[in-house]
């Protein structure tokens, strides 16, 4: 059987397609990760004291 040689520009575009599918997949996997977090993870309101020296308050 004659096999015929490829051309780089032929295998280009499908390398080109299965990397764009790859990052797509990683981007979604990426979003439904957030989505999840965003969904299940309920945050819990606490009080939050910070001490800011005198210095700042007078702007000198």
């Amino acid at each position: 059987m004659i096999e015929k040689a490829r051309s780089p520009e032929r295998d280009s575009v499908p390398s080109l397609v299965r990397f764009v599918i790859v990052v797509g997949v990683l981007a979604a996997i990426g979003y439904g990760a957030m989505l999840a977090l965003v969904t299940f993870v309920e945050p819990q309101q606490r009080e939050m004291s910070q001490t800011i020296p005198s210095s700042k308050l007078t702007g000198k």
